[in-house]
């Protein structure tokens, strides 16, 4: 049996896509999304989307479950690295002093970096301990709902 490569990835890049959208998390594809996206008032979760396994396995599940918490930015985005090209270089205008990084999350307030959780905070780490790390900052940062 022979499967097209590209229909294949095609299929992953959808459904990571669709898992981090059905968690609530808007989906930004061009420069000027973000752009809007990003200078809103107050809080902002980035997750810089991949099609990595520690995206899939760590940093998607990750982002869908900390937001179920007393306390939560007030706006969910989300770029995808290595297929949103111009989105993702936008967004990683405003990660001013972090490297580029996938998968990642990046917290924002008033369109300011605050901190950032890099691929080294999430590889190698469960769902639970990323989860655990973002609840932290929102704990932080973030008003309760």
């Amino acid at each position: 049996m022979y499967m097209d490569f590209n229909i294949f990835m095609n299929d992953v890049v959808d459904a990571a896509r669709q898992d981090i959208r059905e968690a609530g998390y808007e989906e930004l594809k061009t420069p000027e999304e973000v752009e809007v996206a990003l200078n809103r008032q107050g809080t902002t979760l980035v997750m810089i989307n991949s099609v990595c396994g520690c995206a899939g396995g760590v940093a998607r599940p990750a982002a869908a479950n900390a937001i179920h918490y007393d306390k939560r930015p007030d706006h969910l985005v989300t770029v995808f690295a290595g297929q949103d090209r111009e989105a993702t270089d936008k967004a990683r205008e405003y990660f001013e002093g972090f490297p580029p990084s996938s998968p990642s999350f990046a917290f924002l307030k008033d369109g300011k970096i605050i901190t950032m959780l890099e691929r080294h905070d999430i590889e190698g780490f469960g769902p639970m301990d990323v989860m655990t790390k973002l609840q932290t900052i929102f704990d932080e940062h973030c008003e309760e709902i």
